[in-house]
């Protein structure tokens, strides 16, 4: 497959904004138009160091408006989907704008990608929750691409249902699309209300952090490098209308994660504040990511903890200049001034 122009939907988010940076370095000829709506969890301050780069063009838009969506579609070779709302309380309080984004949204792509002919390719980034909750008594049990989808929160059963259109894309009509199932990430860039940079960035504050029930859930890490590479390696050699699962091999419970990032941080368990749980919090995520292995030749190399997490925490550490101007909100000043309303 021959890429000039790579369309990434949400690159400045989390994981958008460090695919991007993965390109710049690995595929340095290809063109890059990033499209996102800039909302609380999309930071330009991410691609800062871009806005020079001839090979690199932002367009404010709503993916869900065929307006903005059709004519950017067409004039690129392929599309990276990863505009999503994506967190789960969030989605608990207001499900809304997750029907509108990850639904409405991945609909509106499909049909565009579908309507500009030709043999475009759609990578559409989901989630290891909408498989569900595993449990805690059997170990050896791990998400695969079979395992049925079974969404608990609201998040996920948005997610489930986008996975659902694009599954349905290819089998109605023969779109080629690949759909990615990642477990938790971690590392830089990633807004501070997820657990990891949340944790790291009340301890620097001399906050306590706040850790749900009695911190059993289990979860499997997956550092935002080894996530990123995956899905190029899907982009490039993934099959049309199959789904690929990457995992970091690295499962903690979250009291096990909490006392990793205070010993890193030098502070002891009377940081610690126990808070009611999350309503219909699932237990445990595990991934199984032998096929990725076999076939895209994918293997985690940054996940591995306690090397992993302490990467992620001195970066954190390193770059307080920028969680403040989030936790602040004074990125949204600078967008706004640069590029107004969505769609601009």
């Amino acid at each position: 497959m021959s890429i000039g122009t790579l369309l990434v939907t949400g690159g400045c988010g989390f994981i958008g904004s460090n695919f991007i940076h993965l390109l710049r370095q690995e595929r340095p000829a290809w063109r890059i138009v990033n499209v996102d709506a800039l909302s609380y969890s999309g930071n330009p301050d991410n691609l800062r160091s871009l806005e020079s780069d001839q090979q690199y063009e932002f367009v404010r838009g709503d993916i869900a408006d065929a307006g903005v969506m059709k004519p950017l579609v067409a004039r690129c070779d392929a599309v990276v989907h990863f505009a999503a709302e994506s967190h789960v309380d969030r989605s608990i309080l207001d499900s809304g704008p997750f029907i509108h984004s990850n639904v409405l949204g991945t609909q509106v792509i499909l049909d565009a990608v579908r309507l500009a002919g030709g043999a475009k390719r759609m990578v559409h980034v989901s989630t290891d929750e909408v498989y569900g909750s595993l449990s805690l008594d059997r170990p050896e049990e791990r998400f695969t691409e079979e395992t049925p989808l079974a969404p608990n929160s609201p998040y996920s059963a948005s997610k489930a249902a986008s996975d659902c259109l694009v599954r349905a894309a290819h089998h109605t009509f023969g779109m080629d699309v690949v759909t990615t199932r990642c477990s938790n990430n971690f590392g830089a860039y990633q807004f501070p209300e997820k657990v990891i940079p949340l944790f790291v960035t009340n301890l620097i504050e001399g906050r306590k952090v706040p850790l749900y029930g009695d911190g059993r859930n289990v979860r499997d890490w997956i550092h935002v490098e080894d996530h990123c590479l995956g899905i190029l390696a899907a982009l490039e050699k993934g099959r049309a209308g199959e789904v690929y699962n990457f995992g970091g091999d690295n499962e903690r419970s979250n009291v096990e994660m909490t006392h990793m990032i205070l010993k890193l941080m030098g502070r002891g368990e009377e940081m610690i504040e126990r808070v009611k749980d999350r309503p219909g919090h699932d237990l445990r995520y595990a991934i199984d990511s032998g096929k990725a292995r076999r076939e895209l030749g994918w293997t985690p190399r940054a996940s591995a903890w306690p090397e992993g997490l302490d990467r992620t925490v001195r970066w954190y550490r390193d770059n307080e200049a920028w969680w403040r101007r989030v936790k602040s909100g004074e990125y949204r000043s600078y967008y706004a001034q640069q590029y107004g309303a969505p769609g601009r």
